[in-house]
């Protein structure tokens, strides 16, 4: 079982987005899934320029030579992908637009993403589950609006199930130096280790953990 987040968070490994996916992972850890942090703030990654020769040479055939195939190569091999990014002016990052312009490289228009034939030539295909992580430091959830059309709309291009949404408003509270909430904040943590817990080993959520996610903040 393999977990790989891509996060689009402009502040990297010291946001409040980060916060939600570090527990998010240890719960996955705690289920014996190897987990992968990528980092789009300490990578390059560079504009598409829309010259479509990965769609005549190839998937991954790229003209860009930049970090987006080493990350690629962590998808390649994921039971479950998660997207993150903070809310910034209503939608997802720049820095998390861009990496998904880039995503184009996977297949002419229609093939996105139709899963690879595996290289023992089995008719078992594996396709990740997908996920999506937002934060945001107002308190009105329609914040999410946005994000939340934006990776069904992902998920249905690509032909991956999307199987959890974690949204949280309020999102300065998540800081370990904050004292707002400080209760709540961890039980919100126990409840973020249980999500990483049950998709990394049932690669769905209860209903029970959807219902809570629900929450939103606090």
């Amino acid at each position: 079982m393999k977990v790989t987040v891509i996060n689009g968070s402009p502040r990297g490994s010291n946001g409040n987005t980060n916060v939600i996916i570090e527990k998010f992972l240890k719960g996955a850890v705690d289920a014996g899934a190897k987990t992968v942090n990528i980092q789009l703030s300490e990578k390059n990654i560079n504009h598409c320029m829309g010259c479509h020769i990965c769609w005549t040479k190839g998937p991954a055939q790229c003209v860009i030579k930049d970090d987006m195939l080493e990350i690629m190569m962590h998808m390649g091999d994921a039971d479950i992908i998660v997207f993150a990014s903070p809310v910034q002016f209503g939608n997802i990052s720049g820095m998390l637009k861009v990496f998904m312009d880039r995503m184009t490289m996977i297949g002419g228009p229609g093939e996105q993403q139709k899963p690879a034939v595996p290289a023992d030539n089995s008719s078992q295909v594996k396709i990740p589950k997908l996920m999506m992580i937002s934060s945001c430091g107002l308190d009105d959830a329609k914040e999410f609006d946005v994000t939340s059309l934006w990776i069904n709309r992902v998920a249905e291009k690509v032909h991956m199930e999307l199987s959890g949404e974690i949204y949280f408003t309020k999102s300065r509270c998540l800081n370990e130096n904050s004292d707002l909430f400080k209760d709540e904040k961890q039980e919100y943590f126990k409840l973020l280790e249980k999500t990483g817990y049950e998709m990394a080993a049932h690669m769905k959520l209860s209903t029970e953990v959807k219902d809570l996610l629900e929450r939103r903040g606090f």
